[in-house]
């Protein structure tokens, strides 16, 4: 696996990033058993900064907590099929591993978010980066249905970790 962690800001949390990063990453390809060694970036960035990118990239001219940026085309979520049809358009061929997307993450929001919601930033960074993961494997939340599914996967996720509000 390969976790790569980019910092454009000097925002400081109590624990080690780029180690909850990797085991929030692995747990929730363990869960949604993805058949694949994977490569996955995150940004760390401010607030400033996601806006310009959730501009650039989402034309949305707002602030937001987290982007997330899916390598891979699914018909459903999890289904690895489409990868399985193409390897060469997914899989890197340096490193045999899928190269499952991208994640912005707003560490201003981290913190604020932990304030306004009675919990660690801890709890907040994996959060933001289990939900981040499930949009990298296909989830969503546009519909009622597809928000229940993905919230209830986080919460899972998170509680089989120890980590919990």
């Amino acid at each position: 696996m390969t976790f790569c962690v980019e910092k454009e800001t000097d925002i400081s949390v109590s624990f080690s990033v780029e180690e909850l990063f990797e085991a929030v990453a692995k747990q929730v390809l363990s869960e949604e058993n993805c058949p694949y060694e994977a490569e996955i970036n995150l940004l760390l960035t401010d607030s400033e900064a996601i806006r310009v990118y959730n501009r650039e990239y989402r034309d949305i001219d707002r602030e937001t907590d987290v982007l997330s940026f899916p390598g891979v085309d699914y018909e459903s979520p999890s289904d690895f099929s489409l990868v399985e049809q193409d390897l060469t358009c997914y899989i890197n061929p340096d490193t045999q591993e899928l190269m499952l997307g991208d994640i912005i993450l707003n560490m201003d929001r981290v913190i604020s978010q932990a304030k306004e919601f009675g919990h660690s930033e801890k709890r907040e960074f994996a959060f933001l980066i289990t939900h981040s993961m499930l949009h990298l494997l296909g989830y969503d939340h546009m519909t009622e249905e597809e928000e229940k599914l993905m919230f209830e996967k986080q919460d899972a996720i998170l509680d089989s970790m120890g980590i919990h509000r």
